[in-house]
């Protein structure tokens, strides 16, 4: 009796502690890729472009003016890029799961062995993992759905997923593209507006290089200084070649 009352006992303990114990799982890897491409680059090129068009002498008008046209052609070309992306992706799935399905029909003795070598790697004695493997393939859904996960380390797609990527893509890439051109539409000087432009986008790219290693796991300080050497690169690189074109 002291056994039983004292298993009882512990019960609800553990009911308690499982009650208790809930896990946060980061599960918007997708879009936050996604902001981050249209981000890095929106803020990048459009800010490139600007600063190599004030190097030539440009007027704000025309670096605004070639700014918005090529925030434009960069959003439509990112999002559709991402949205080709996302429908290769769905593509790959589908051969891949008709591949496992006929194989599962054709070659059932060779697919179980496949998955008792995967259930091997993971310590899994032979006497562990018989019954999983009959309980499987009495299940040909849930084989399938192992197999795809196990072996082939492919996750179902979202089939809304290549729109979603295009739009999030292409609207990360706006919103990062206004930011370096912001001056251009206040400052009539372009040799005034691009210092302006300057600081503007370098506080951005830090403040995006930080919240992108905060979201990936990196070091956000890190990132932040990574993020915005790039894009300082970029535009001292197309400021520089500007000058030296127009001397």
């Amino acid at each position: 009796m002291g056994s039983t009352e004292h298993i009882t006992s512990i019960e609800p303990e553990k009911e308690s502690l499982l009650n208790k114990h809930t896990e946060n799982h980061f599960t918007a890897g997708d879009v936050v890729r996604d902001i981050i491409i249209g981000v890095s680059d929106g803020l990048t090129v459009p800010f490139a472009l600007a600063a190599g068009l004030s190097g030539a002498n440009a007027t704000s008008t025309i670096v605004l003016t070639a700014g918005i046209a090529e925030v434009a052609a960069g959003a439509i070309s990112m999002g559709l890029g991402g949205h080709l992306a996302a429908k290769s992706e769905a593509d790959h799935y589908a051969r891949e799961l008709k591949r496992e399905q006929d194989e599962i029909v054709a070659v059932p003795d060779t697919e179980a062995a496949e998955v008792a070598e995967i259930l091997a790697q993971y310590g899994i004695e032979e006497h562990e993992y018989r019954p999983v493997v009959n309980s499987l393939r009495k299940n040909p859904e849930a084989w399938l759905d192992f197999m795809m996960k196990f072996e082939l380390g492919l996750e179902k797609p979202d089939p809304r997923r290549a729109l979603y990527s295009a739009m999030t893509i292409a609207i990360a890439y706006i919103l990062g593209g206004i930011v370096p051109l912001l001056p251009y539409m206040f400052i009539p000087s372009a040799a005034e507006a691009v210092v302006f432009s300057v600081v503007v986008t370098l506080i951005a790219l830090l403040i995006f290089g930080f919240a992108k290693g905060y979201f990936t796991g990196n070091k956000p300080f890190r990132s932040a200084i990574e993020t915005a050497l790039i894009g300082a690169i970029a535009s001292a690189a197309a400021f520089g070649l500007a000058k030296a074109f127009h001397s």
